[in-house]
């Protein structure tokens, strides 16, 4: 993918649907302009719901063939993956590339006991496998803890691309629908009544999944 960058020129990166995973050569990741983080959020909307092939232990750098080495890194509270080289740039999980960017979070305490209210399993947005939130708050498989896609990220990015004044206009109604997206995921967590289609897709595909979903379809209609 062909990508607007900040005060470059654009730059090209490599996606995988299959594995679920973007491929950043050298400092790329850094230079992303916010539409270009929007439309790779969309394309993790459209595609996190198909299946994940299974990931080797032993990546190799595209660049120069040397093995990739797993780094275990921290943004704000939120820890996340990715596999690098040295040199050329490294390879990252939808999953994680999201967490890195600040567009999910942790649920607190308080929020999995209202969560619990409504439903009793998800499953993880990481690995795919059920979470019985009656006896747990994290995935048995592998460890990441029920967490939700942060709303307000892609409301952010929205007022960047106003004030940066882009060529094509935004619809001046996206911002009310993408505040219609947040409040159909946090009825999860309140008293008001969910609809089927929600709390199937949040038991179904995960808490995150089904945030994605609901901002991959606004994001279509903004044009991005």
């Amino acid at each position: 993918m062909t990508l607007e960058a900040h005060l470059t020129a654009p730059v090209t990166i490599d996606e995988c649907t299959l594995c679920q995973g973007f491929w950043f050569d050298k400092y790329e990741d850094l230079q992303l302009a916010a539409a270009s983080t929007l439309k790779l959020i969309k394309l993790i909307g459209e595609h996190s719901s198909e299946g994940k092939a299974a990931i080797s232990d032993a990546l190799r750098c595209p660049r120069c063939t040397g093995r990739l080495m797993l780094t275990h890194d921290l943004q704000r509270n939120t820890r996340f993956s990715y596999w690098r080289c040295e040199q050329h740039g490294r390879f990252i999980g939808f999953f994680d590339f999201l967490r890195e960017k600040n567009f999910i979070r942790t649920l607190s305490p308080q929020e999995v006991a209202q969560l619990r209210e409504n439903v009793q399993t998800v499953n993880c947005s990481n690995c795919g496998a059920a979470i019985d939130l009656t006896t747990s708050s994290s995935c048995a498989h592998c460890g990441s803890p029920v967490s939700i896609l942060d709303m307000k990220r892609p409301q952010e990015m929205l007022n960047e691309l106003q004030r940066a004044a882009e060529p094509k206009p935004i619809d001046p109604a996206l911002p009310v629908e993408l505040e219609q997206a947040k409040r159909n995921i946090e009825h999860l967590f309140g008293p008001i009544p969910l609809g089927d289609d929600l709390v199937s897709g949040a038991s179904s595909t995960g808490l995150v999944k089904a945030g994605l979903s609901a901002v991959a379809k606004w994001l279509s209609k903004s044009g991005i």
